[in-house]
C-alpha cells in the first residue's frame, strides 16, 4: 500500500484534511487512531468514526512482528511479516535509532551481503515502510530512522521518498535523522534536493577503486568513486549535513595502505564522515573481518590525515546481525 492510497481511502470515508492529518500523525507515532483534542465522536465524521476499527486492523496488518531477537549491545533485530506472507527485517538500534527495509531482498547483489544472495522478491509500498516505524514505536521510542535495511532505497525511490516525507512531517522525525543509505544512483542526486524533507545521505563506498567496486557491487550503477564523492559533496553543501561514507572493512580486500591513501585523496577537505565497519561474517562466504588492531590503525591513520572517521560495529552481531541473516536463518 502507498501512503497516497491511504490518503484517498480516508477521503472516501469522509475525512477532511485535518482528520487525515490527525490519523496519519497518530498512526506514525503509535498513538490510538481516535486520540484527538476532542472526543472522536465530536472530531471525526460518523462515516470515518465507524470505519476506525477496520482501518486500525488494516494498518496493523501491513507489518506484523514475527519474532524479536535482542542483542547484548541494546539492539533488537525484528523479523517482520507483511500482509502477503513475505518477510523483511528491521533493527532497533541503541539510542533511539531504527533501521528499516525498503525492499524484500535486493537486486544490487553485493558479494559480501546476505540480502543480495537471493535477489529481489518485490518492492515495499511506502505505507509498509512507515508501518515498520509505527510498529517499532510500540516497543521503544524512535527518534532516528535509517534506510539501511534490506533493499536498495534508490531502486524503490518513489516509495522511499513518500515515506520520508511523512516521517519528516507528521512522523516527528528530524530531517537530518532520516538517513537515506545507497550504493549511489545519479537519480537520487536530482530528486533528493527537490523534496520538502531532505534526508541525510549515506553512500556505500567500500573502495576507492572503480574496478574493485564493480566486483563488490556487481549491479550498482557504474559510478567512479571520485564522481560519487563529488555528487555527495554537492548534496552535503545543499543540505548542510555531512555525507556519511560507508566502508565495510574486509580483510585483504579493502584494508590496505593503497586504500587509505585513496580515501585521503578523495575525502580531504570534504564535508564528510567516514564510517569504517568491520565485516560481519556470513555463513558460506569466505570474507573475513580484519583484526581489531588493523581496524583501529586505519581509523587512526585517517584521523591523523584530517578525515573525520568513526570505527563502528554492526549492531546485533550476536543475533544474526548482518542484513538478511535472520530472514535466511528462519527460512522465510
Amino acid at each position: 500500500m502507498r501512503i497516497e492510497q491511504l490518503r484517498r481511502q480516508l477521503h472516501d470515508l469522509g475525512a477532511k484534511p485535518c482528520h487525515a492529518q490527525r490519523l496519519l500523525r497518530n498512526w506514525t507515532q503509535a498513538l490510538a487512531l481516535d486520540d484527538s483534542p476532542r472526543r472522536a465522536a465530536d472530531f471525526f465524521p460518523l462515516s470515518l468514526r465507524n470505519a476506525l476499527p477496520a482501518l486500525n486492523a488494516e494498518l496493523a496488518g501491513l507489518v506484523r512482528l514475527r519474532s524479536q531477537h535482542d542483542g547484548a549491545d541494546g539492539s533488537a533485530r525484528l523479523l517482520l511479516e507483511l500482509a502477503d506472507g513475505q518477510t523483511v527485517e528491521s533493527v532497533l538500534l541503541p539510542r533511539g535509532g531504527l533501521c528499516v527495509s525498503s525492499q524484500v531482498g535486493c537486486a544490487v547483489g553485493c558479494v559480501f551481503c546476505m540480502t543480495g544472495r537471493d535477489g529481489l522478491a518485490r518492492q515495499l509500498g511506502s505505507a509498509e515502510i512507515v508501518a515498520q516505524v509505527a510498529l517499532a514505536r510500540t516497543l521503544r521510542p524512535v527518534r532516528k530512522v535509517v534506510f539501511m535495511g534490506m533493499g536498495e532505497p534508490a531502486h524503490n525511490l518513489n516509495a522511499v521518498l513518500e515515506a520520508i516525507e511523512l516521517l519528516g512531517t507528521l512522523g516527528g522525525v528530524g530531517h537530518k535523522n532520516l538517513v537515506f543509505s545507497t550504493v549511489g544512483d545519479r537519480r537520487i542526486f536530482a530528486r533528493l534536493p527537490q523534496g520538502a524533507v531532505k534526508p541525510a545521505l549515506a553512500l556505500s563506498l567500500h573502495t576507492t577503486k572503480a574496478a574493485l567496486r564493480a566486483q563488490l557491487l556487481p549491479q550498482a550503477p557504474r559510478l567512479d568513486p571520485a564522481e560519487l564523492v563529488e555528487l555527495g559533496e554537492a548534496y552535503a553543501r545543499t543540505t548542510g549535513y555531512p555525507i556519511q561514507y560507508q566502508w565495510t572493512l574486509i580483510e585483504g580486500v579493502n584494508d590496505g595502505v593503497d586504500e587509505l591513501a585513496g580515501i585521503v585523496r578523495l575525502l580531504a577537505g570534504k564535508y564528510a564522515l567516514m564510517n569504517l565497519i568491520p565485516y560481519n561474517p556470513v555463513d558460506g562466504l569466505a570474507f573475513r573481518r580484519p583484526s581489531p588492531q588493523r581496524a583501529a590503525a586505519m581509523s587512526l591513520h585517517l584521523y591523523r590525515h584530517g578525515i573525520l572517521t568513526k570505527l563502528r560495529q554492526s549492531a546485533g552481531q550476536d543475533v544474526a546481525g548482518a542484513c538478511g541473516q535472520l530472514r535466511a536463518r528462519v527460512g522465510a
